[in-house]
C-alpha cells in the first residue's frame, strides 16, 4: 500500500472513511469532507479528482477491507486457541457481524451503488475483498492445522464461501427487517456452522493422516506425465520467471497447489550441497527441490528457476509467489495460471494435463529412481496405503523400460 505522507492528503482519507461508514457514499458531499478533515474542497479535487476518486483511496490506501480482515483474525485467535474449528467458524462468524454492523450504512453504499462507480473502484473492491479473505483463510489453516482435520474444501474455499454468506446475511438485514428466513442471528449462526461442519469438515478421527484435500486421492487412476510432455510445459513456462518457478516446484518436490500457495520466503532453505521447502500445510514436513526432473537438470541448488525468481523480485511480500497486484497467489489463481500454460498441450489420452499429474509424475519418478515407501511416506505425509497405487505404477514403468532396454540389446 502506498504511503501517506502529505498530511492534507490523509486526513481527507480518514475523514471520507469515518463518512461513508456513517452515512454511506451517496449521502456523503466533498464539501462535508472537506470540512471535517480542515482543507479546502479544491484540495480534495486536486489530490483525488472527484468522490469516487476519493473513494478508491480510502478502499487502497487505508486498506479498509484489510485492516477488518486482519481485526477480526485477531480476534478471533484471541478468544480461541483451542482445535476446534466449531468454535473458530463461531468466533469469526460472530467477529465480522459485529464489525459489519458497526458500519451499515458503509454496507449499504458498497453493496448498493457499486453500480454507480467507475471500473476502477469496482476493481479496488475486488481487490479489499480478495485481501481480506486472505487472512480469514490464514487463520482457518491454523485451526486446521492444529486439529490435524480433514477438510473437503481447502482452506481458501472454506473462507469464500463463509465470507459471502456474512456479506449476504448482513446485506438482507441491514435493507429489510421484514423477513422470515431466520428467527435471529443466533440462529443463523448456528445454522451456518451447521451447514460447514457437516458438509466441508470430517473429524481427524476418521481420516488420519489424510493427505490435503486438493491432493488427488490414490484410490484414482494414477496418470503421470511422460518426460516429453514435463519438458514442454518446461519450455511454456520460461516465458515468465514466476511460473518457472512454479513449474520447477510442482515437478521437483512435489507439492500439491494449496501446499504451494501457502509457501513463503522464509520457507525456501538454500545451501550450496542442497535446496528445501518447509510445507506448513497438511503434515508438517521438509521436502528438497530436486534439480533433475525427468532426465533433464535446471540449475543447480543456487541457481535455479526458483532462485531466479526470487532474485528478480523487487517487493516486500513474505509469500513465495504472487499475483497481478502483487498479493499473495490463491490456489484459485494457481489453477487458471496452470491452464493457460498447458491450454495448447495434451496428454497420451488425448486431455488437457492436470495440476495434479504434476504432483504424481514426482512421486513415480522418485520411486523409479530407488526411493523406498517408507522414504516416500516421510516426504509425502501419506500412509502406505496410499502410496501403494504410486509403487505399482512405478514398477510397470520400470518394467516396460526394461523390456525396452533388452530389445535394443537384441
Amino acid at each position: 500500500m502506498p504511503t501517506l505522507q502529505n498530511p492534507a492528503r490523509r486526513r481527507l482519507i480518514r475523514a471520507a472513511l469515518r463518512l461513508f461508514a456513517a452515512q454511506g457514499v451517496t449521502e456523503t458531499t466533498t464539501k462535508q469532507i472537506a470540512e471535517l478533515a480542515e482543507v479546502n474542497e479544491v484540495t480534495l479535487f486536486r489530490q483525488f479528482g472527484s468522490k469516487h476518486g476519493l473513494l478508491l483511496a480510502v478502499i487502497e490506501e487505508a486498506a479498509v477491507f484489510t485492516h477488518i480482515g486482519q481485526t477480526l483474525v485477531q480476534r478471533a485467535n484471541q478468544a480461541n486457541q483451542s482445535n476446534s474449528l466449531e468454535q473458530a467458524l463461531k468466533d469469526y462468524a460472530t467477529a465480522c457481524l459485529q464489525a459489519l454492523g458497526a458500519v451499515p450504512e458503509m454496507v449499504r453504499s458498497v453493496v448498493g451503488e457499486a453500480g454507480q462507480y467507475p471500473s476502477e473502484n469496482r476493481e479496488a473492491l475486488g481487490r479489499g475483498f480478495t485481501q481480506a479473505n486472505h487472512y480469514v483463510s490464514e487463520y482457518f489453516q491454523s485451526v486446521i492445522d492444529r486439529g490435524h482435520l480433514h477438510t473437503h474444501l481447502t482452506a481458501d474455499k472454506l473462507a469464500s464461501l463463509l465470507n459471502g454468506m456474512l456479506l449476504g446475511y448482513a446485506v438482507i438485514e441491514f435493507t429489510s427487517e421484514f423477513h422470515n428466513l431466520w428467527q435471529g442471528r443466533d440462529d443463523f449462526l448456528d445454522n451456518l456452522v451447521t451447514l460447514f461442519l457437516q458438509g466441508a469438515v470430517s473429524p481427524s478421527s476418521e481420516h488420519p493422516q489424510f493427505p490435503p484435500s486438493d491432493v488427488l486421492s490414490p484410490s484414482h487412476p494414477i496418470s503421470d506425465l511422460p518426460a516429453s510432455l514435463v519438458t514442454a510445459i518446461f519450455q511454456q513456462a520460461k516465458k515468465d520467471p514466476q511460473q518457472y518457478a512454479l513449474v520447477y516446484v510442482l515437478f521437483g518436490a512435489g507439492l500439491s497447489p494449496g501446499e504451494i500457495v501457502r509457501l513463503e520466503r522464509l520457507h525456501l532453505i538454500s545451501t550450496r550441497e542442497q535446496q528445501t521447502l518447509q510445507v506448513v500445510q497438511g503434515a508438517i514436513r521438509q521436502v528438497p527441490v530436486n534439480q533433475w526432473i525427468m532426465g533433464k537438470r535446471y540449475g543447480t541448488h543456487l541457481k535455479n528457476p526458483l532462485t531466479q525468481w526470487l532474485k528478480s523480485r523487487k517487493d516486500e511480500q513474505a509469500a513465495l509467489f504472487l499475483n497481478a497486484d502483487q498479493q499473495p497467489l490463491t490456489e484459485t489463481e494457481l489453477r487458471g495460471l496452470w491452464q493457460d500454460l498447458t491450454a495448447e498441450l495434451l496428454t497420451p489420452n488425448g486431455e488437457p494435463p492436470a495440476i495434479e499429474q504434476a504432483q504424481q509424475t514426482w512421486c513415480i519418478e522418485l520411486l523409479m529412481r530407488g526411493m523406498t515407501l517408507e522414504q516416500m511416506q516421510v516426504l509425502t505425509g501419506w500412509t502406505l496405503s496410499q502410496l501403494e497405487p504410486y509403487a505399482q505404477r512405478a514398477r510397470e514403468k520400470t518394467v516396460l523400460e526394461q523390456a525396452v532396454r533388452l530389445d535394443q540389446k537384441a
